[in-house]
């Protein structure tokens, strides 16, 4: 399964970090302030429908997506386009991520970043705040429940936020059950990289009352409009932007749908 090649791929990248930058090192690195905050809840307090805008040079499923990939000009067009959060990819080896990215990105831009990364470890939730996150993405089909609540506790005390990746019904009512507060259904199943853009749609039906954002499979403003209409909390795009000529253009027609 792909799923499984990419993290065990990722846990042999850190094999390597680790012995290089042990975990107590990079704990006396990581500077947590005095007043925690959390930029990217916040949004939901203003906010009914958020759009978090992907930078995302490569997939395992399309193979190069960008060609001419200038993370940094993408990140500033998103922010001047209207996007509410910019999720950075930082997965090296299947999507040609990088911390240098996210770094980057961070300080040219002062919207809410994700860490989009394939989270399996304690040591790379302290390194997410070490490097600038705002949040980190946190998938329920990699994580038992133990380690997910564990992981949404550190994160939070790091001030940190999390997006918690799910897929079924299941995945949700752990995620719930683990203290998570904002919910992201990926119409992506990761283990085969199939797509169902309705996915999002049918389980907010029976989720009402939580906030929950539709990722993946989302082409175009009608597939947004859908989205909105079934009441969901937001949307995480990433292709789709990333091969359109004009991206601003393209996020307005996204954002003006109703």
């Amino acid at each position: 399964m792909i799923l499984d090649d990419i993290v065990k791929a990722r846990k042999a990248d850190y094999d390597i970090i680790k012995n290089k930058l042990p975990l107590e090192e990079l704990k006396k690195k990581v500077i947590v302030p005095n007043k925690l905050e959390y930029r990217f809840y916040d949004l939901f307090k203003k906010k009914d429908f958020i759009y978090i805008c992907e930078c995302k040079h490569k997939s395992p499923s399309k193979g190069i997506i960008k060609e001419n990939y200038n993370y940094l000009d993408i990140a500033k067009e998103y922010e001047a386009s209207g996007a509410d959060c910019i999720s950075c990819l930082t997965e090296p080896n299947y999507f040609l991520g990088s911390d240098e990215h996210l770094i980057n990105i961070k300080k040219n831009v002062s919207i809410p970043v994700l860490r989009k990364d394939f989270i399996f470890d304690e040591y790379q939730i302290y390194e997410a705040k070490l490097i600038g996150a705002d949040l980190i993405l946190l998938i329920c089909a990699i994580l038992d429940n133990d380690t997910l609540k564990k992981f949404i506790n550190l994160a939070h005390s790091l001030g940190l936020s999390c997006l918690v990746e799910t897929h079924n019904e299941d995945e949700i009512n752990n995620a719930i059950m683990c203290g998570a507060k904002v919910i992201g259904v990926n119409n992506r199943n990761l283990k085969d990289f199939s797509v169902d853009n309705s996915l999002s749609r049918i389980l907010r039906e029976k989720y009402k009352d939580i906030i929950l954002i539709s990722e993946s499979g989302i082409k175009d403003s009608n597939d947004v409009l859908l989205i909105k209409r079934a009441g969901l909390n937001g949307v995480l795009v990433g292709e789709a932007l990333m091969k359109s000529s004009n991206i601003s253009k393209t996020l307005k027609e996204f954002k003006d749908a109703c």
